[in-house]
This record gives structure tokens, sequence and C-alpha cells, in this order.
């Protein structure tokens, strides 16, 4: 509600306000029920959007990744720059902060954000046995069947 639906219109600036007003009492509520509550924001620079919308654009394998949302977007980052420092201003709490991962490397700011995400839940390390894969069973009487399977083509 405070960002997709604030800047594209979805939802009115009363819903909005009303949303932003009693998110961080929800959240409390949450916490308070022994959720372990964690936000995140996977930040991205206007270049790395823009060059990763590019890229759907030129490869016919992700072209079907890139809506009409995301054009409008595109073109719209400013209005979900107010819209995300609304939010965070007035959802970042000390009870439920917001983190900021920084995505410019998709890979690398997914397993910063699961090593962070990890680092914020209390558990155990668990001892692990050494996996050997079994042997096979004997063969026995089993012969491969001689009709032709329906396989697809090898295209790639």
């Amino acid at each position: 509600r405070a960002g997709v639906e604030r800047v594209m219109g979805f939802a009115t600036e009363k819903q909005v306000e009303t949303f932003l007003q009693y998110t961080p009492f929800v959240e409390r509520a949450i916490i308070a029920s022994g959720i372990i509550l964690v936000k995140y924001w996977l930040e991205e620079t206007m270049a790395d959007q823009t060059e990763r919308f590019e890229e759907r654009i030129n490869d016919y394998r992700k072209i079907w990744k890139l809506s009409p949302m995301d054009l409008e977007s595109h073109r719209r980052w400013y209005d979900y720059s107010r819209a995300r420092d609304a939010m965070f201003a007035a959802t970042d709490t000390d009870e439920s902060p917001w983190y900021v991962v920084d995505s410019h490397d998709q890979r690398r700011g997914r397993l910063n954000c699961i090593a962070h995400l990890l680092s914020l839940i209390p558990y155990e390390e668990i001892q692990r046995t050494k996996v050997k894969l079994p042997k096979r069973q004997p063969k026995g009487d089993y012969v491969e069947p001689e009709h032709p399977f329906r396989r697809i083509p090898n295209r790639y």
C-alpha cells in the first residue's frame, strides 16, 4: 500500500496515510505474539533498474518478465523514491527496523540478505554426519526397453 498502490493511484492518499499510521502498531502486535518480523528493502540504483529493464527488453528469454507496470515504474522513479522515504519515516522503528540491502549485484545482495537474516535468528548449529552415496542395487534381470521414448528436441 505504501509503495505501488500509492504511486499508481490504487489507494487514496487517506488510505495510504491510515496504513502508514497503523503499521507500527500492527507490527508491534505481531512481534508481541512471538513472531520474528524482519523487513528488507532491496535497493537498486536508477542505473541498475535501467540496465535490468533493457536487458529484459533485448533478451527474448526475459522479455516476459517486463510488464506495462514495470515500464510505468521506470518512468516514475522519483515518485517511488518519495513513497519509499515516507514509508521508512513512518514505519522504521526500533522494534521493527527496515534493513536496506545493496542489490547492485543481485546474487551478492541475496547472499548478504540471507546471512543477515540468519544473524538475527537465534539457532543452534546442527551436527551433520558425513553423507556417502550407497552402492546401487545389482541390475538383476532388468533389460532396457527397446521402444523409443518420446523425447523433446535438444534445441540448446
